[in-house]
């Protein structure tokens, strides 16, 4: 049966962090859908048990819990697995009698583990509340589970710096665009005081941000003309001439020389805090470190552009793992109490506080504002109608070998070496892990 990683709409999401859907199976606990409204009032017989993701919310989520049973008279039990932990921890905690009642499904692999043991979500009342389905995890038609918040990286540009050099964010909307910007800031660069970009190191603190997030561009490209709904054993390597000319835009135009980039050592978040530099590809994860030393109304991330034709209407590229199931195993009073909460947290005014202050982006119509600048970005941009780039790396098989034989490959380029060295390592390694792990 073939399963849907991340259902692209052209339409926008609402942006920057992830966002948790809850799953779906066969089930009588349908009743989700227009019931949940009511039962928040406390008649439900059924409680909830949430086996939770992100050990960093856990002190907000206990307390969400109590605020809850005030409200409701439902108990709700959050455990939260380790970090690092959590497929073992659910699969340990799904085989007692007493199991969680609302968990995490959030990637392709999971949902073929755990698919069957889910509630379909399509057109429960949290379903309904969704302001997308670009996180919405399907098996088939089944909605597996929904996303409960999300992220999103691109292009963070200081609009201080920016202006000082001439330009504006507006005056940049697709690749031909920001190179004629960026070259010309580099051009200046000892007259203004900055460059371009900050340093594009391939270390390991920093290579992933080329590896995973810049290779998501010709990957999601691919995907899209491809319609892929799974993993493919294959890729044609359709869009590396666009993954070219972004990454030939970032060594060239920045005050690092590349052949140093294989060695790494680099601090592009320090150097973009300094004002050393206009242009710093990364997420909204970014930005309580950045806001330190950059005011809100200086900051902001704009797509990656790279080439592809319609690019101009590009948003950010954004997803998430964040996504809630609910197990179609529960009892019909505690799946009908799962859903009741889970609505309740998308648009009680306590719910939606709390998940913004603990996750950021949510993609519910009721989400609370997030004072988060990028993640701001991202949600302008969804409202203007430009389409969402969705996280098609996540399909990447055996991530860490394919990456390193990315990092190889794309250090020997930037050594003099040929770009068909890193064409083979995207295409070639691609099957070869791929065969690495599937046989």
């Amino acid at each position: 049966m073939k399963k849907k990683l991340v259902k692209a709409v052209s339409v926008a999401m609402a942006l920057t962090m992830t966002a948790g859907l809850a799953t779906g199976c066969n089930s009588s606990s349908g009743s989700g859908s227009k019931s949940s409204k009511k039962s928040t009032s406390g008649s439900s017989e059924g409680s909830v048990y949430w086996l939770n993701f992100k050990p960093e919310a856990d002190e907000a989520l206990q307390e969400i819990a109590k605020t809850y049973k005030e409200e409701t008279g439902v108990s709700v039990k959050v455990v939260t697995a380790a970090s690092g932990s959590y497929e073992e921890t659910l699969t340990a905690e799904m085989d007692k009698s007493d199991a969680p009642t609302l968990f995490v499904v959030g990637n392709d692999a999971s949902v073929a583990t755990w698919g069957s043991s889910c509630v379909d979500l399509k057109n429960t009342d949290v379903y309904n509340e969704l302001s997308t389905d670009d996180y919405t995890l399907y098996d088939g038609d089944k909605a597996v589970s929904i996303g409960y918040c999300y992220e999103s990286f691109g292009i963070i540009v200081n609009k201080k710096l920016l202006g000082e050099a001439g330009y504006s964010v507006e005056d940049i909307t697709d690749f031909d665009s920001l190179k004629k910007v960026a070259d010309d800031i580099h051009s200046r660069a000892s007259e203004l005081g900055f460059d371009a970009f900050t340093s594009s190191g391939m270390d390991d603190s920093s290579s992933w941000r080329f590896t995973g997030h810049l290779a998501n561009m010709p990957l999601y490209y691919e995907s899209k003309d491809d319609s892929w709904t799974e993993q493919p054993a294959e890729v044609k390597g359709t869009y590396l001439d666009n993954f070219k000319n972004i990454w030939d835009l970032y060594i060239t135009d920045s005050a690092v020389d590349k052949s140093t980039l294989a060695a790494g050592g680099y601090d592009a978040e320090a150097e973009f805090k300094n004002g050393e530099a206009v242009f710093f590809q990364n997420g909204t994860w970014e930005y309580a470190a950045l806001s330190e030393s950059i005011a809100d109304e200086d900051m902001t991330m704009i797509p990656i552009y790279c080439g592809v034709e319609g690019e101009e209407d590009a948003g950010l590229c954004s997803g998430t793992e964040n996504c809630w199931a609910v197990n179609a195993n529960a009892s019909e009073a505690d799946q009908k109490a799962t859903l009741d909460f889970m609505y309740w947290m998308v648009t009680s005014e306590a719910g939606t506080k709390m998940m913004a202050e603990q996750f950021g982006a949510i993609p519910y119509k009721g989400a609370a504002e997030n004072k988060n600048v990028f993640c701001q970005a991202a949600q302008d941009l969804t409202n203007a109608g430009k389409y969402t780039v969705t996280w098609a790396f996540n399909y990447t098989p055996n991530v860490d070998e394919w990456r390193a034989g990315m990092v190889s490959a794309m250090n020997e380029y930037d050594n003099g070496g040929s770009w068909d060295g890193v064409v083979s390592a995207f295409v070639d390694g691609w099957a070869e892990q791929y065969q690495a792990v599937n046989g």
